[in-house]
C-alpha cells in the first residue's frame, strides 16, 4: 500500500505524470491527501489546484482524463511517479505533453507497438497490420526478411531518406513479428540491457 509523506511540504506532494506506454513526462501537479485517495478510488489522476483551493481532476472540463496504470513514490516517500492513459491532448494549450515545447519522438515505438497490437487484437479487418499477421508467421518472418534486405541495399546509396524510410519498415514489421511470436519490444530490451551489464 502506498503511503506519500505529506507533511513536508504543507500536506502537498508533486506528482509527475507519465504516458504508461511511451513514458513521456506528461505534466506535474501537487496532490493532498484527499486529492491522492480519490485518485487512489476513481482511476483518473485528480490534484489539488493551489491557485483554486480545491480538488481539480484533470480532464474535468476537457474531457481528456488521465487514466491511472500505476503509483509509485520515489526513495524518500514525497513524490509520486504516475503512469497513466491519456485520453486526449495533455497540456490546456493542446499539446501531447506541457513539456512539448522539445518535439522527440523517443519512446514513439511503444506507442506505434500498442497501435500494432489493437489492429491485431480488434480484428480490424481493413487494417494492413492485421492482413498481414492474420496471413500466419511464416508471411510475416518472410516480410521482415524483404525489408531486412531492402534496408542493406539502401544503407550501400548515398539516399538517407531511402534509408531511413527502409529502417522504419524494418522497424514495424520486426514488430509485427514480435507480436505473432508472443514477445513485446520491452522483451527485447531486457535482453539488451542483460547483455550491457
Amino acid at each position: 500500500m502506498i503511503k506519500p509523506d505529506f507533511n513536508k511540504m504543507n500536506g502537498l506532494v508533486p506528482a509527475v505524470v507519465q504516458d504508461a506506454v511511451t513514458m513521456k513526462v506528461l505534466m506535474v501537479g501537487f496532490m493532498n491527501e484527499e486529492a491522492f485517495n480519490k485518485t487512489m478510488e476513481e482511476g483518473k489522476v485528480t490534484f489539488f489546484s493551489r491557485s483554486k483551493s480545491r480538488l481539480w481532476t484533470k480532464g474535468e472540463t476537457s474531457g481528456n482524463f488521465l487514466y491511472v496504470r500505476n503509483i509509485r513514490t520515489d526513495c524518500d516517500n514525497d513524490t509520486l511517479l504516475i503512469s497513466a492513459d491519456p485520453a486526449g491532448p495533455v497540456c490546456h494549450k493542446g499539446t501531447e505533453s506541457c513539456f512539448d515545447e522539445i518535439k522527440s519522438s523517443r519512446g514513439f515505438v511503444y506507442k506505434l507497438e500498442k497501435i500494432i497490437n489493437q489492429r491485431i487484437d480488434e480484428n480490424i479487418k481493413d487494417s494492413y497490420t492485421n492482413k498481414l499477421y492474420s496471413k500466419g508467421i511464416n508471411k510475416v518472418a518472410q516480410k521482415v526478411g524483404e525489408e531486412a534486405v531492402e534496408l542493406v541495399i539502401e544503407a550501400m546509396d548515398k539516399n538517407d531518406e531511402l534509408f531511413k524510410n527502409e529502417a522504419a519498415d524494418l522497424l514495424y514489421h520486426y514488430i509485427i513479428l514480435l507480436k505473432a511470436k508472443g514477445y513485446r519490444f520491452e522483451d527485447i530490451e531486457e535482453i539488451l540491457e542483460g547483455r550491457h551489464k
